[in-house]
């Protein structure tokens, strides 16, 4: 008498497989559905609320993207490889300005315009650039990052933890004086240079074959926003980097990085070679982190120096923490709660503010909760110009919160919220059974 059991696995492809079930992989198609409708501005759904769908939340979320490719490195090597490194701003500091040297304004090398003290004009300073298509500069931002990566990863076999941390801090020290002793390709170092577009062009064309960087149809089908083809493309970007990231973690390669990771004498005693692993591990992060430092410059525009930064490096490791270090579902999940919520409090602050003088049931929590910086008033987040005694501003704010669910998770769920995730799906697996 046969018997069907559920999830029974009969060969390694089943076992092996990225979405083994049906569920998973309906569940998959339907978020990538929503994920299209996100992008398309799809208009309210009663089962939906529109905070998650229209125009609202598209930029802030295609914002997001270059740093969740960034993330993926930085998991590859802090959480798939054990490597602690507070350096990533840098690696993506290389990529974005080989990007804008590569594809930046002028045609010739020769075209670069000198800074000169005495001018001081915005538009005379950062004019270096080749004005190559985005299929050159892309690949080789990556490529510029990793070989930087590799030359750095000696440091790995000499130190390790917070020693290694603190020889990675000094690489984005090292990249801001770099910015400030370059401003013919870095631009002013406050207000920085532009960064070529997303544009795809053959070669130096004037009208390029796909255009993101204006309203318009593509493939006369279906008419687009520049914000809503850029949202398309690098989320294709993403989801084809998540796959290679995935498909890393599950070689013969990615096995070597993580037993380097648990146990780096044994590792090597067994026959994985820990420097040559080490090696490559930086210089897969590096290219990562190339690729989202290129992309993140040209979807805004315009970068300076001081936005590669080590509060940018903190906030890899707080999407690392909070999300699930050495999982990709949790670098994922750290990078939509890490990015987007700041905009989610900057929305229900100015709500909130809305309702000071609305005179319904909100009133009470936003008098007690907000200041304007007037003498009486006490609210912890402040939302005006004055910031009296011991309040912050919802910027300040985000990074109490950060510093506080750093903390909580630390402490009860080191696995992030992939773990909260997996206790979860393992309770509605084993219920109603309680073992």
């Amino acid at each position: 008498m046969a018997f069907n059991r559920p999830l029974l696995r009969t060969s390694y492809e089943q076992d092996a497989a990225i979405f083994p079930t049906y569920t998973q992989k309906g569940a998959m198609v339907a978020f990538g559905v929503f994920l299209v409708l996100m992008g398309l501005g799809a208009p309210y759904i009663s089962a939906i609320p529109e905070f998650f769908l229209g125009p609202t939340w598209i930029n802030p979320i295609t914002n997001m993207l270059p740093l969740a490719i960034s993330a993926l490195g930085i998991n590859i090597l802090v959480g798939v490889t054990g490597q602690v490194s507070l350096g990533h701003a840098f690696f993506m500091g290389v990529g974005a300005y080989t990007a804008v040297a590569l594809g930046g304004s002028g045609d010739e090398w020769q075209a670069c315009v000198p800074f000169h003290e005495e001018i001081g004009l915005l538009e005379e300073r950062g004019q270096c650039g080749l004005g190559l298509p985005i299929w050159v500069w892309l690949p080789f931002s990556g490529a510029v990052a990793a070989a930087f990566g590799i030359f750095v990863s000696p440091a790995a076999m000499k130190v390790r933890g917070l020693y290694l941390a603190i020889v990675t801090v000094g690489l984005v020290f090292i990249g801001l004086h770099l910015g400030r002793m370059f401003p013919e390709y870095a631009g002013d170092f406050e207000s920085g240079r532009k960064w070529p577009s997303l544009d795809f062009r053959l070669w130096k064309e004037e009208t390029p074959l796909i255009e993101f960087s204006e309203d318009g149809k593509w493939f006369g089908l279906i008419h687009l926003s520049e914000e809503q083809k850029q949202y398309f493309l690098l989320m294709a970007l993403l989801g084809g980097f998540i796959i290679l990231a995935k498909n890393l973690v599950r070689s013969r390669t990615g096995r070597a990085l993580q037993a380097i990771r648990d146990r780096d004498i044994a590792a090597e005693v067994m026959g994985v070679p820990e420097f040559e692993y080490k090696r490559l591990g930086f210089a897969i992060s590096s290219f990562y982190a190339g690729i989202g430092g290129a992309l993140w410059g040209s979807y805004l525009g315009r970068r300076s120096p001081v936005d590669w930064s080590l509060f940018l490096s903190v906030d890899f490791i707080a999407i690392l923490l909070i999300g699930g270090a050495g999982t990709i579902a949790g670098t994922m999940l750290g990078a939509v709660f890490v990015e987007l919520t700041p905009e989610i409090v900057k929305h229900r602050t100015d709500w909130l503010a809305e309702q000071i003088d609305a005179s319904n049931i909100f009133t009470p929590v936003a008098n007690f909760l907000l200041t304007t910086g007037e003498s009486g008033d006490f609210g912890p987040i402040n939302i005006g110009t004055v910031a009296p005694g011991w309040t912050m501003s919802v910027f300040q704010w985000n990074f109490v919160i950060y510093g506080v669910l750093i903390v909580i998770f630390l402490i009860f769920e080191p696995l992030g919220l992939f773990g909260i995730w997996i206790k979860i799906r393992n309770y509605w697996k084993r219920w109603p059974f309680s073992y």
